[in-house]
């Protein structure tokens, strides 16, 4: 059924503005809320992508062949406020080779009296070093979990990309700083009920 718009009131009129309105925020808002979802995993891919802001690549195993440059590698531990954690490096530098895998321990331990968990977050410095420096393995790809006064080694292992060695724009970097970050996390739910190590 169809309204003649010479039969329309004021109020008609305003009434069908309203709902226009409504309609084209409420739209808005949905559109709105779905770009803010994906722009966290659009970030993350971007970052991982090109190594932005210092990210680090992930690869499943070391390259086929090593090249002669080599550079330092610096490493840096640090805990977020509200993780009773003591982090560090036992290493505090090693020069590599490009193209060589290499591995390093970092060192945890829990100060409080419970169990606590907690998860790394990390970059490299220089940040345009990120598109190079790769993990193969490393203990921030997963949450960690210290029973109370337990301190564990952790390992990372790692190479830098040979083609660093033939970007124009990495002549000048000779060293590059692995920092890592530890922030408190809630126990994943399937393992919150597991007895702490021995």
């Amino acid at each position: 059924m169809t309204l003649d718009p010479a039969t329309l009131t004021d109020k008609d009129v305003l009434a069908r503005r309203h709902r226009r309105t409504a309609v084209f925020c409420g739209a808005f808002v949905a559109s709105m809320v779905g770009a803010a979802y994906a722009a966290v995993p659009l970030y993350d891919l971007f970052c991982r992508t090109t190594g932005f802001g210092g990210t680090t690549q992930v690869a499943s195993s070391a390259p086929a062949k090593t090249g002669t440059r080599t550079v330092n590698v610096r490493f840096d531990g640090n805990v977020a406020p509200g993780l009773n954690w003591e982090f560090r490096p036992l290493e505090r530098q090693m020069t590599v080779r490009v193209g060589e895998t290499n591995l390093a321990f970092f060192e945890a331990s829990n100060l409080s009296s419970s169990e606590s968990w907690g998860t790394a977050t990390y970059n490299v410095s220089p940040n345009q070093t990120g598109a190079y420096f790769n993990k193969i393995h490393c203990f921030c790809f997963d949450e960690q979990r210290l029973a109370a006064g337990e301190r564990i080694e952790m390992p990372v292992q790692f190479f830098v990309d040979p083609d660093f060695a033939k970007d124009d724009e990495m002549k000048g970097v000779n060293t590059i700083t692995l920092s890592y970050t530890f922030f408190a996390t809630k126990p994943p739910a399937k393992q919150a009920g597991l007895q702490p190590r021995d």
